[in-house]
């Protein structure tokens, strides 16, 4: 079955580029999914597969069933875009201004739908049952994952297997690692309200950007100088907005950023620690604040079990050169909320190609990925889980035995 499902993928291929650069053309952003559910029901429907419409909000899920009983394997990928304006100069570039897919979930969602196309064309071969899982809003807390999960996308699922197309890694990679692979992310608000006034008679003004800009460099003490250096912690200042004119001492400045950890305990000391920083660099000078903490997904931890699983499929798949262990990346994804229902692993699949220009950054404006990953990763997926599927129908007949 292995053979005829690689070869059959190969030859989907370009179907399955065409499809990613439709979506690319036709992004949409998390929690405004129209179009690309639609597409993707259509994409199922037109297969004859079971599939359920609007679950948890806009998420798509699809059922396979093989000809021979056996264990449920989930495969996930989500399908929003970015508010990025795209700045490629490609066929396929984003028709919406200010919208793109700058971090290959069109490449996720057309892999996903491909695979899916040529494991039904061999359900006749496959002892148990394959779940497409089809997410919307991975990219804005609080995500897609919560609600679909209770909305029962994961029910009578026993394993769950993820990839993130990756620029970062050459095309031909397949980076893996048990135990904590992504961060925990978070976001905060911060208002410093002070006393407005004339640029040129500031001692009868309150400036807020000045006391901002203070705690801007007082808030990096926390990671350095507060936080056990064994322990990894992000505190990251995105946003800095005061005023409208060159002359006039702002009454408000609102900073906006992010925390990235791996551990409880670490996070929830960081927080006690901003407030008491907010807390002190204003009433030093005498302004007040808001202070709003959001704390985001969970970090993402693989389970070691499935993840050895998955390296293993991985160094069976012949177009994966190398097979590497990555260093925990402070990125969030939401994926982390499957993984702690089901056992599972969530793997990076490199994309990066100097010659097709994709070794952009994710969430960068150039940002694209070598389509030929894509193959790659239906086939690592597909080998996982025929894998697993596979190793489970053998031990249910060796009980039965």
């Amino acid at each position: 079955m292995r053979k005829a499902l690689f070869e059959r993928l190969e030859d989907l291929v370009p179907q399955m580029i065409d499809l990613r650069r439709d979506l690319h053309q036709h992004p949409e952003l998390s929690f405004h999914e129209v179009r690309t559910p639609k597409l993707i029901a259509d994409f199922y429907e037109e297969l004859g597969m079971d599939v359920k419409i609007n679950v948890g909000g806009r998420g798509v899920v699809a059922s396979l069933e093989g000809a021979m009983p056996g264990k449920t394997v989930g495969l996930r990928a989500d399908f929003d875009a970015l508010p990025i304006n795209d700045e490629k100069e490609v066929p396929y570039k984003s028709t919406v201004p200010g919208v793109m897919h700058a971090c290959g979930h069109d490449g996720h969602t057309s892999t996903l739908l491909h695979l899916a196309k040529a494991l039904h064309e061999q359900k006749d071969q496959l002892a148990g049952r394959v779940v497409f899982i089809h997410q919307f809003a991975e990219e804005i807390t609080p995500g897609g994952a919560k609600p679909m999960i209770e909305d029962g996308c994961l029910e009578g699922v026993d394993v769950l297997f993820g990839t993130h197309l990756w620029s970062g890694f050459p095309t031909g990679t397949i980076a893996y690692k048990p135990g904590r692979i992504m961060a925990a992310a978070d976001s905060f608000e911060i208002v410093i309200k002070g006393r407005g006034g004339h640029g040129g008679i500031p001692h009868e003004a309150l400036d807020s950007i000045v006391i901002a800009s203070q705690l801007v460099g007082n808030l990096q003490q926390i990671v350095s100088r507060f936080i056990n250096p064994s322990s990894t912690a992000v505190i990251s200042i995105g946003s800095f907005h005061a005023g409208s004119a060159f002359n006039v001492i702002s009454e408000t400045a609102t900073l906006k950023g992010t925390v990235r950890t791996f551990d409880r305990d670490v996070r929830e000391k960081i927080i006690g620690y901003m407030e008491q920083m907010i807390k002190g660099t204003c009433e030093s000078s005498g302004a007040d604040y808001t202070f709003s903490y959001d704390r985001g997904y969970p970090p993402v931890v693989n389970h070691e079990k499935e993840t050895v699983m998955l390296k293993e499929a991985a160094e069976r798949v012949a177009d994966v050169k190398n097979v590497v262990e990555t260093e925990a990346l402070m990125i969030g994804e939401d994926v982390a909320y499957y993984l702690e229902e089901v056992p599972g692993t969530f793997f990076l699949t490199g994309a990066g190609n100097a010659e097709s220009k994709s070794t952009y950054p994710h969430h960068h404006p150039m940002f694209d990925i070598d389509e030929n990953a894509m193959l790659i990763a239906a086939k690592t997926l597909g080998e996982a889980t025929l894998a697993y599927l596979e190793q489970h129908r053998y031990e249910t007949e060796e009980v039965n035995t």
